[in-house]
């Protein structure tokens, strides 16, 4: 398969590194000036709604708001845009193989709930779920928004091998949120042997990650299906796992979902979802909340809001805890995210384990 990016022209290229540099001075120039006149105001506020009200009075709050909003449409123009241009080619690239290792199974009756169409997440046009380019749009948006730090899926691969535990024989693995695959493909090497299933509720990013899976020769079973009641069977799961996933479904979603992820898993298994948490700091917490209004994410109260580690327990799971996440080489980082700067997102690991019988 061809990407992309391989076929930009100058132009096309030359536009994405000026998003690219744009998003990069966001965070790493224009947000620690922010803290710096946010610092000059007094004592730090002690509640993330305080920290957000001074923030907002802040000289250069407009323009850190404003940037942050723009640079991501911006971004979604442009992907578009280069998609489209290539729309026939990218398209005949999903034609399923005549020979396949894995399977995708589509369920075009499937009822998407009205949480996950009515908003454009991330203010991509469309969404993710609308038509099979959308896919191929957000696969390209999504580089730019981890900075051309993910690219091999690097970030993906650094979560398989750091927080999810060695399963010796493991026989069947679930991704619940699998997208387009980036977050599943990695599973395969991390657990050779296991059946890999991904799981999804948009068909595009599910036609896009079977294509891609087995270009690169990689057995996984793609399904299209609710993560909160999946089809698959109970008790036969060694790690049911999401990337990035739970922060894009309201409260009542989340909770069914890790009950849906603690009925799957073969007791002794274990579930690992990489997220979002606080961390503690008001005014980066305050940030954090203003980046999902802007960016059109509407559920990271919802998130914030639910204790998961209740929950897991409601579930019947143990040992659950959060567990911080570096995503540029540490991995799992159990001492927490460190002193940085730059604006990044606080990605957590949520850990928990079924008990044995």
């Amino acid at each position: 398969m061809f990407d992309v990016e391989e076929r930009l022209t100058l132009d096309e290229r030359s536009a994405v590194d000026f998003v690219l540099n744009l998003r990069k001075r966001w965070a790493d120039t224009v947000y620690p000036a922010l803290t710096q006149e946010y610092r000059a105001t007094g004592e730090p506020a002690a509640t993330i709604g305080d920290a957000g009200t001074r923030l907002r009075d802040l000289p250069l709050y407009p323009w850190f708001s404003h940037l942050e909003r723009v640079q991501q449409k911006m971004l979604w123009k442009l992907a578009g845009d280069a998609v489209l241009r290539r729309a026939d080619e990218l398209v005949d690239q999903l034609a399923r193989p005549e020979r396949p290792k894995g399977n995708l199974a589509l369920d075009a009756g499937l009822d998407l709930p009205s949480w996950y169409t009515d908003y454009d997440i991330h203010i991509q046009p469309g969404g993710f779920f609308s038509d099979d380019l959308s896919a191929y749009v957000y696969e390209f948006g999504a580089r730019i928004v981890m900075l051309r730090d993910n690219d091999g899926y690097k970030f993906h691969t650094l979560f398989t091998d750091t927080a999810l535990p060695d399963v010796p024989g493991a026989t069947r693995v679930v991704d619940i949120g699998c997208g387009f695959g980036k977050s599943t493909r990695p599973l395969v090497g991390r657990y050779p042997g296991a059946e890999v299933i991904g799981v999804d509720f948009a068909a595009p990013g599910l036609r896009l990650a079977h294509a891609e899976a087995e270009a690169a020769g990689l057995a996984i079973d793609f399904r299209q299906a609710d993560g909160r009641a999946t089809g698959i069977e109970a008790d036969s799961c060694d790690v049911v796992t999401g990337t990035m996933v739970l922060h894009e479904m309201p409260a009542e979603a989340i909770r069914e979902t890790i009950v849906e992820a603690a009925r799957l898993l073969k007791p002794g298994g274990a579930l690992r979802f990489l997220e979002f948490q606080l961390t503690g700091d008001p005014l980066r917490d305050a940030t954090v909340y203003e980046h999902a209004e802007r960016n059109n994410e509407p559920f990271f109260h919802a998130l914030f809001g639910s204790d998961l580690l209740e929950i897991c327990a409601q579930a019947g799971l143990t040992d659950a805890s959060w567990t911080p996440f570096d995503e540029r080489t540490h991995g799992v980082r159990p001492e927490g995210w460190g002193d940085r700067v730059e604006w990044h997102f606080p990605w957590a690991v949520l850990s928990a384990t079924k008990p044995e019988a």
